[in-house]
């Protein structure tokens, strides 16, 4: 350690690469001295390489052109022991927005945050490990859970509305008997574990590589097989998508997230017992891009069939109908919570 740092004595100097922390920063021969407040508040000092802090720069930079002119809030916040991100966005009925397997976390619900904040109290966490929230040991269904618990009270949230996407939607399904009573919907937004399911082979490939070896390249053979066309989902919002792929590009690299996505991928394509499913009493929905080759619409067909979910289907999509179609998501999103909408 260099004779100018001076680490928080409870946490060390891992709060000193979050750039929300910085307090000042000077540059020197030696490297870079970064005063920072620690998590716990503690004020800090660290010296690191400078491209170390150049990195994080840009990736926070990439965040925030996601984020940009949307009008919404972030935050940190210990949720069940996770130093968790959270977005916000709007007042009235509580929304949670629950990402899959990405990356870059909530901030890909960018496309829909303000269309959905015109009616809701919106809150988008990002999943432990993954986004800007501190890594767990294990993300498994019982961490889940408790992670979900702590979120409801931290974000001071009653009986919202869960919109849970992919493999995220897996972890929900799974964990939803546990919120009997806490949340008033559960929206499983294209989630492979409520049908029979297995992994493409092409899937598997793309993801494999991206997984290994993440570069541009690798990434866009991932979004080409996860978007239904990759093209015009780009030319939507060029400059957004470029700041997603490099931010997303960026959390690839890191070993922890690869670690959690590893991890996510495991726990969320397995299959959930019908009889575990039955045992969920609050309100449920499936949402599900018509043309999802991840997660074909053959899953949700069935799952809706044996339990009696309503099926709400977006045309002219894929996996990610809130990035490829956001009106449509939104408007889908709307009649799903109108109370004739499961008549």
């Amino acid at each position: 350690m260099h004779t100018l740092s001076r680490p928080c004595p409870e946490h060390g100097d891992r709060a000193a690469t979050d750039a929300r922390r910085w307090l000042s920063i000077h540059r020197t021969s030696m490297g870079t001295v970064v005063y920072y407040r620690c998590t716990c508040g503690r004020p800090a000092v660290s010296v690191q390489p400078p491209v170390s802090f150049t990195q994080t720069a840009d990736r926070f930079a990439a965040r925030e052109r996601m984020l940009a002119g949307i009008g919404v809030t972030s935050r940190m916040c210990t949720v069940d022991g996770v130093w968790t991100s959270l977005i916000e966005i709007g007042t009235g009925p509580p929304l949670v927005l629950l990402h899959g397997g990405i990356e870059c976390g909530g901030a890909l619900w960018a496309p829909v945050l303000a269309g959905l904040g015109e009616r809701h109290r919106v809150v988008v966490p990002d999943l432990p490990g993954l986004g800007e929230s501190s890594p767990v040991d294990a993300l498994n269904v019982n961490r889940f859970t408790g992670w979900f618990d702590g979120l409801l009270r931290a974000a001071g949230l009653e009986q919202p509305t869960v919109v849970a996407h992919s493999l995220g939607g897996s972890l929900a399904a799974a964990a939803a008997t546990h919120w009997n009573g806490r949340i008033r919907r559960l929206v499983i937004y294209a989630g492979p574990a409520v049908g029979p399911y297995r992994m493409p082979l092409r899937l598997r490939y793309v993801a494999t590589r991206f997984a290994l070896r993440p570069t541009r390249r690798n990434g866009n053979r991932y979004d080409r097989y996860a978007l239904r066309d990759l093209d015009a989902t780009r030319r939507r919002d060029p400059h957004w998508y470029a700041a997603y792929e490099s931010y997303n590009l960026a959390q690839a690299s890191k070993p922890h997230v690869k670690q959690t996505m590893s991890r996510l991928v495991d726990a969320g394509t397995r299959s959930i017992p019908g009889t575990e499913l039955d045992g969920i009493t609050v309100p449920v929905s499936l949402l599900w891009g018509r043309d999802d080759r991840m997660v074909p619409l053959r899953t949700a067909q069935i799952a809706s069939a044996r339990h009696g979910w309503p099926l709400h289907v977006i045309d002219d999509a894929a996996h990610v109908p809130h990035v490829e179609q956001p009106e449509r998501f939104v408007a889908a999103l709307t009649r799903i919570e109108t109370p004739t909408s499961d008549v």
